[in-house]
C-alpha cells in the first residue's frame, strides 16, 4: 500500500484521477490517498511518514537527500507563477514597510518573494486560500496569491504589485517551477521506477480523456464553477506534467542555484 498525499486543487485532482479510480494499469500496487493544501504538504514530506506527496519545488529541495523526483506530475511552466497583489495601489518599494501574507513557509511562492522583494516589512503566513480576504480586510496590506486565485483577484478590485512567475522567467529564461511529484528513495529503484511509468499513464490518461476525471476534480474543487477549474487545469497541466524533459530540468537546476547563490535555503528553512 503505497501512502499518497496529494492537494484538492483541480491540476492534482486532475493528474490523480486514473492512479484514484483504477483507470490505467497500476502494476498491482495499490494507494491509500490522502488531501491537504499545499503548505500542509510541505510539512508532511519535511516531518515524513508519507511514500508518494505533491510538495513545492522550494520544499524538494530542502529533501534530496531522502526523496527523489518523478519526472511525471509537476507543475510548472510559464506564465502561471504567483501573483504579489494589493488593493491599494502598492507598489515593489513599499514592500519593506507593509504587512505581507504568504501561503506557506515552505512554498516556492515564498520564495520568489524573497528573491524579487529582499527587504518585507512584515510576513504572515497563512492558507492560500485566505489571502484574498485577509487583503480585503485590511488583515495585510498586500499578499502572494496561488492556484485558482489568479483568475478572482481582479474580480474583487485587487490589485497586481508583481508578477512573480514573470519575474522569474525574465531573470532566468526558464519555466517557473511551482510543484513535483516526489517519492521516498528508502522505497528502492525498482518501485521507484514503477511508481514514476503509473504517474505517466495517469497524466497521459486524464491529456485522453480529460472529461473521466472531471466529477473528482469538482467533488474538491472548493465550490469553484467549472470555467475556473478548467482554466486552472489547463494553465497548471502541460507537457512538463507528462515528463519534465530538458527545460523542466534546467528551471529546477536554476532554482536551486539562485536558493543556494541568495542564502535562502538555510534562511528560509529557519
Amino acid at each position: 500500500m503505497i501512502k499518497l498525499a496529494i492537494s484538492p486543487c483541480p491540476n492534482d485532482t486532475f493528474i490523480f484521477d486514473a492512479i484514484i479510480h483504477k483507470r490505467i494499469d497500476l502494476e498491482g500496487l495499490s494507494f491509500n490517498f490522502q488531501l491537504h493544501d499545499v503548505e500542509t504538504l510541505n510539512q508532511m514530506a519535511l516531518s515524513g511518514g508519507v511514500d508518494m506527496i505533491k510538495v513545492s519545488f522550494f520544499t524538494y529541495l530542502l529533501l534530496q537527500q531522502n526523496f527523489v523526483l518523478l519526472d511525471s506530475g509537476s507543475a510548472m511552466g510559464f506564465g502561471n507563477g504567483p501573483l504579489l497583489i494589493s488593493k491599494n495601489g502598492y507598489t515593489l518599494e513599499d514592500i519593506p514597510n507593509l504587512r505581507v501574507a504568504v501561503p506557506g513557509q515552505y512554498t516556492t511562492a515564498h520564495m520568489l518573494l524573497r528573491i524579487a522583494a529582499p527587504r518585507i516589512g512584515k510576513k504572515e503566513f497563512m492558507l492560500f486560500s485566505e489571502i484574498e480576504n485577509a487583503i480585503l480586510n485590511n488583515g495585510v496590506d498586500a499578499g502572494v496569491i496561488i492556484h485558482e486565485n489568479r483568475f478572482t483577484y481582479e474580480l474583487k478590485g485587487l490589485k497586481e504589485i508583481l508578477d512573480l512567475g514573470k519575474y522569474w522567467e525574465n531573470l532566468t529564461g526558464s519555466a517557473i517551477p511551482l510543484g513535483g511529484i516526489i517519492v521516498r528513495k528508502d522505497l528502492g529503484y525498482d518501485l521507484i521506477n514503477k511508481l514514476n511509468r503509473i504517474m505517466y499513464r495517469s497524466v497521459e490518461y486524464s491529456f485522453k480523456h480529460p472529461e473521466a476525471a472531471m466529477p473528482f476534480v469538482r467533488e474538491h474543487a472548493r465550490e469553484m464553477d467549472d470555467e475556473v477549474m478548467k482554466k486552472h487545469i489547463r494553465l497548471y497541466v502541460n507537457d512538463n506534467t507528462l515528463s519534465l524533459g530538458t527545460g523542466g530540468k534546467v528551471a529546477i537546476a536554476k532554482l536551486q542555484e539562485i536558493a543556494l547563490e541568495k542564502g535562502l535555503i538555510s534562511e528560509i528553512a529557519r
